[in-house]
């Protein structure tokens, strides 16, 4: 159990799968034969470009990927879990000295059992979005959270904030500026920000990655209103300060998503009261990993994309 095939970045824009050496399990670990892994078009975009910012494990090369779920094919004796178990990967280090950034993109991982979430067999490819979930969740349930009456952008991310929104009673406005992403909303309504004259907005979520968003949304926002950054930024932000300073603005930004937050989702989810379905609308074999990685950064239709390691 000591080799593994996995999506490699040598350098950016540079994708290889390898055959690559797994360091050797402990008593507190699982090995994980992996079923499919998610490609994130937020962090994994600036890793693949190479215009990641400073952060921790960054360097080439690296294996990427931190949406992954698959089967315990060993357990630790301390691990906290059993072969067979149906586990969600936030990623692992485990590759010698390949860089694990994030570590989830590989047909076998080894991790610490701690780190592995048990989920209902039932959910199958649906469990790689997860960690979007457990993300959009962070956002909205803190004790200062409030739900976002406007999210911006209509990704996998927006989608996900809005139906928990909707799920929480809330009635939010997505904006979207590509035509075809402002299909598919559930419950909600999705505009072209051009047509939406609104001025009052209390709560808005920006997913968009956008740096130079914050003086539209301190624009669009009700004196005392709050502007929550969920997205991944990789240019310095600022804003105008007189029209920040005549609606007192508050500017909050949501940090990693936490364990608590990915149980809480995973059972959502399991109860039936969170739908993840309609969200993976591309899948490809891992072997032709680098072309699913080019059209899940460069296919404006593609929400999400999946590896399929089961044949790899």
């Amino acid at each position: 159990m000591n080799q593994t095939k996995a999506v490699v970045l040598e350098q950016p824009e540079q994708l290889v799968i390898s055959h690559l050496t797994l360091d050797a399990a402990g008593d507190a670990d699982v090995v994980v034969d992996i079923d499919w892994s998610g490609i994130s078009t937020g962090t994994e975009r600036l890793l693949w470009s190479g215009r990641m910012p400073a952060f921790p494990g960054m360097g080439y090369p690296l294996v990427p990927g931190y949406e992954s779920v698959g089967r315990v094919v060993q357990a630790g004796k301390s691990s906290g879990l059993s072969e067979g178990d149906n586990v969600f990967v936030p990623g692992a280090k485990c590759f010698g000295d390949v860089k694990g950034l994030f570590g989830g993109a590989a047909q076998r991982v080894v991790l610490p059992g701690a780190r592995a979430l048990r989920i209902d067999n039932q959910i199958g490819e649906n469990g790689v979005l997860l960690a979007l979930a457990a993300t959009a969740y962070h956002v909205t349930s803190g004790a200062a959270a409030a739900q976002p009456d406007l999210i911006v952008g209509h990704g996998v991310l927006g989608r996900v904030l809005a139906r928990i929104a909707v799920l929480c009673g809330g009635n939010p406005v997505v904006w979207e500026t590509n035509a075809e992403r402002r299909l598919g909303g559930e419950g909600y309504e999705v505009v072209d920000p051009t047509t939406d004259a609104k001025r009052n907005y209390k709560a808005i979520c920006d997913v968009s990655g956008d740096s130079n968003i914050l003086d539209l949304l301190i624009s669009r926002m009700a004196p005392g209103g709050e502007i929550m950054l969920a997205g991944f930024y990789d240019e310095p932000m600022s804003f105008t300060f007189p029209p920040a300073f005549m609606r007192e603005a508050r500017i909050r930004i949501a940090a990693q998503w936490q364990p608590s937050d990915l149980v809480a989702v995973r059972d959502l989810v399991a109860s039936g009261r969170l739908s993840l379905d309609g969200l993976i609308t591309h899948r490809s074999p891992a072997d032709d990993a680098s072309n699913a990685y080019r059209t899940a950064f460069g296919d404006p239709r593609c929400l999400k994309m999946i590896l399929d390691w089961r044949d790899a």
